[in-house]
């Protein structure tokens, strides 16, 4: 029985209704200085398919642009120090799905001109599924963030 909807999930596939529709409502991300966060986010993001949203002093988010479903956005700023690495419990990595293997190129050469450091150049990763399209890289924080298309454009 799903306590969310009061029901057993349908055998063999996802349960429909709003859960079945929804994704992940959102995530929240502590960051070591906001202000830098900002600046490399606004910039990213639109690349990303995604458009601010909410934008205070102390934190900032996106949303999918376009009224897109999909998963929220935010950053905070961390209370305590501390450096994160993917290798600790916690959060491994960050993927943003994207509609085009060019759009993923976007991606890599916006980083690549900042500066960035490029973990996995742009490629097919096979071990996934096919047409499994992606650029993994590390954002100023050491956040790993992937941008992937699940399309087999050849």
């Amino acid at each position: 029985m799903s306590p969310l909807l009061g029901r057993r999930p349908r055998a063999g596939g996802p349960v429909r209704g709003y859960a079945a529709r929804m994704p992940l409502g959102h995530l929240g991300v502590n960051v070591p200085d906001l202000a830098a966060a900002r600046e490399y986010y606004d910039t990213l993001m639109p690349l990303l398919d995604y458009e601010p949203f909410l934008d205070r002093e102390n934190e900032f988010s996106y949303r999918p642009a376009g009224g897109k479903v999909g998963t929220y956005v935010f950053f905070y700023g961390a209370l305590e120090d501390g450096e994160h690495t993917r290798h600790r419990p916690g959060l491994q990595h960050l993927a943003f799905m994207l509609r085009t293997r060019a759009a993923v190129h976007r991606v890599h050469d916006w980083v690549v001109a900042r500066g960035g450091e490029i973990v996995y150049e742009p490629q097919e990763f096979p071990e996934y599924h096919r047409g499994y399209y992606a650029v993994f890289w590390l954002d100023p924080h050491g956040f790993m963030l992937e941008a992937v298309c699940h399309r087999d454009e050849g």
